[in-house]
């Protein structure tokens, strides 16, 4: 089974995300089960130098976007056992970041007719094309439109994609004028079953429309955004789709994320000395200016600081959270109003809150080992992934039941002591503040936490099991053709 693996940005080599953590990971889980998974990414100008200076220069094409040719590099690199390929044109990847550019549209194109262009010059033939996200949406309508019956005689015949979602929200959205200018596609695509969007065009969609099948990133999304509420104005196509979508729970690396050999937190720990954690606690207070007391309930916040992951109802109960007997930490940037909240509440409530407004992966780690707690509020979360770190590290999660969150946190039962974590059902500041006072509560029986936290650092996350799942989903694809 071949496969190619087209994403915007992959740890170690670019990263503003999630996104990046699974093109790092997930491939390296596909190749212990013995598919042939390469990773192509654009070669942007901010890959650390080390990488670059181990990167081969393999060879070069053209791609043609309506009136021009543009050259672009192939280059290629064996990090963890994965092949990756980096994709180079000064032109669109030479930039001061990723994304957010005027001419995002024209660059991902681009990058998606590249995807597709520079397999015969690798002389590679994969059987899927696994696509993730707005940026290489266009794959699958360009193999149809363009690549699949027209070129290289029959190359492409028998490829078939894979459509990842990753959240929803994030589309690529862009004039109609495109399809002339900078596409080239016919017009006959350009329809409401098809890449048109509110008189736009959109990527995303069209990677929905056009795709063999369609995942996403946990059971629940896939079923919440076929809904209005959460379906970002796609929940008709996805609902004419809905027998070929999918979901798949994301993963973490259970290797590199190991509080018994993780060299970023103070002191390793494991089930075998859970009580461990408790110097790292205290540790962590000493850092971030918080009062140093092991016995004060710590909540962490790892995230970005938008609407999406909860931070209104946080900011209408900040108040009232850090009156009771608590300490609060949190980690991120975003909106300007919720950093400037934390940086108030910080002022307001000296030594018991410790606002760090920037990107610390380190520090990031040392949260997930030193508290007791971990928020997630999340209004939509399509996987999640810091519940899922906070509970490989023993810290307790609480978060709203959505998405991801809801198919990784099993609510705790107080009269059975079971579960894993606190969750609340509405998205309503109070549930939230209810759900932390069951927690304190809970926190204060030491047995009772103690079993906690050795249930959820027993779980089972890691990305060997979502790896077989998207093997599954390969092996379906297979026998779907081989009957049709």
């Amino acid at each position: 089974m071949k496969v190619w693996f087209a994403v915007s940005e992959a740890a170690p080599f670019a990263k503003t995300g999630g996104l990046a953590d699974v093109a790092g990971s997930l491939p390296k889980a596909l190749r212990k089960l013995g598919i042939d998974v390469r990773v192509v990414i654009p070669k942007y100008s901010q890959i650390p130098e080390e990488y670059l200076k181990k990167m081969n220069f393999i060879g070069y094409t053209y791609v043609d976007l309506t009136w021009r040719r543009e050259y672009c590099g192939i280059f290629s690199l064996e990090h963890e056992n994965v092949p990756f390929y980096f994709l180079d044109n000064e032109r669109y990847f030479k930039r001061d970041w990723y994304y957010g550019q005027p001419d995002d549209g024209e660059r991902f194109t681009f990058f998606c007719k590249a995807v597709l262009e520079v397999l015969p010059v690798i002389d590679f033939k994969p059987y899927i094309i696994h696509l993730n996200d707005w940026q290489t949406g266009l794959v699958s309508l360009l193999l149809d439109a363009h690549y699949r019956y027209y070129r290289n005689n029959g190359f492409y015949q028998f490829m078939h994609t894979v459509m990842t979602i990753h959240n929803l929200k994030y589309q690529g959205i862009f004039p109609k004028t495109m399809m002339d200018e900078i596409i080239g596609l016919d017009w006959r695509y350009f329809h409401p079953d098809g890449i048109e969007f509110y008189d736009n065009i959109n990527f995303l969609k069209a990677g929905i429309a056009y795709s063999t099948k369609v995942t996403t990133v946990s059971k629940t999304y896939a079923e919440e955004i076929k809904t209005d509420f959460y379906g970002e104005n796609l929940s008709g196509i996805l609902q004419k789709r809905s027998a070929d979508v999918l979901g798949i729970l994301n993963g973490i690396d259970y290797e590199e994320n190991n509080p018994s050999t993780d060299t970023r937190i103070y002191v390793p720990y494991s089930l075998n000395n859970i009580e461990k954690k408790r110097e790292n606690k205290i540790l962590l207070q000493k850092e971030t200016c918080l009062c140093v007391n092991p016995e004060t309930p710590l909540i962490g916040i790892v995230s970005r600081l938008v609407a999406q992951k909860g931070m209104d109802l946080i900011d209408r109960m900040i108040a009232e959270l850090l009156e009771m007997d608590l300490q609060l930490i949190v980690l991120g940037t975003g909106e300007r109003k919720y950093e400037d909240m934390f940086l108030w509440a910080q002022g307001a409530f000296s030594g018991k809150m410790s606002a760090n407004i920037r990107y610390d992966p380190v520090l990031a780690q040392k949260i997930y080992a030193g508290c007791d707690m971990f928020l997630m509020p999340s209004l939509f979360e399509p996987c999640g992934l810091g519940q899922i770190f906070s509970m490989r590290y023993g810290t307790v999660p609480i978060v709203r039941e959505t998405g991801g969150l809801k198919d990784t946190v099993i609510p705790y039962n107080e009269y059975t002591n079971e579960g894993t974590g606190f969750t609340f059902a509405n998205y309503n500041a109070h549930e939230m503040k209810d759900a932390v006072i069951r927690a304190i509560r809970v926190y204060k029986d030491k047995d009772k936490w103690t079993a906690l936290m050795k249930r959820c650092m027993q779980q089972d996350f890691s990305w060997e099991r979502s790896a077989r799942e998207y093997v599954n989903l390969y092996d379906r694809i297979c026998r779907i053709t081989v009957t049709k």
